[in-house]
């Protein structure tokens, strides 16, 4: 791609790594420049274009060459790097166990489906982060939702975007399935 700013080199990283190196990058760049991110990783395919579009950042395209994946971000204006964050309601794992030990329980697994395929927590609904907008409707708008990923970053990405659609009743459970010692399915 042509005007690159910078490139990012994120090879060998996985969630929530490339996206954190990400956001430290394009705080380097001005307004309208462009960064090219460099991984392997293929959970960012979901991950980075919800990252920029969480933050107020265009995301351009994305490139595949052989197993490296390249992702062009461009920065949007300085309100992207001065978005309000709002408090987000965390728990661990432990609690999380606690709490389903006792019942019923909503969790939503935004992993991807190889990652959920390989082993999820009991229950766990599949809904890839890259899906969480266009498949909200499943996910209930009341009770408490629990929304976990192998780290917490991807968790914390779609609770952003579950509340831009107005939902207050998420959870995110971190660190997630890269920790979890609870039973897996």
């Amino acid at each position: 791609m042509k005007n690159v700013t910078k490139t990012l080199d994120a090879k060998g990283f996985a969630c929530p790594m490339p996206v954190v190196r990400t956001k430290k990058a394009i705080e380097e760049l001005s307004a309208g420049e462009i960064l090219e991110v460099v991984v392997t990783d293929r959970g960012s395919i979901a991950d980075i274009p919800m990252w920029a579009k969480n933050t107020g950042h265009e995301y351009l395209k994305l490139v595949e060459e052989d197993d490296v994946l390249k992702h062009y971000v461009r920065k949007g204006g300085e309100q992207a790097s001065d978005k309000e964050e709002t408090p987000l309601k965390t728990i661990t794992n432990e609690e999380y166990l606690e709490i389903a030990d006792k019942g019923q329980v909503t969790l939503i697994d935004v992993r991807e489906p190889d990652e959920f395929a390989a082993g999820h927590a009991p229950g766990a609904k599949n809904i890839p982060l890259g899906q969480v907008e266009q498949r909200a409707d499943e996910i209930p708008a009341k009770g408490d939702v629990y929304i976990m990923c192998r780290s917490g970053g991807r968790a914390g990405m779609a609770c952003d975007t579950l509340e831009t659609l107005g939902r207050k009743n998420l959870i995110r459970v971190a660190p997630g399935m890269g920790d979890w010692d609870g039973p897996v399915e």
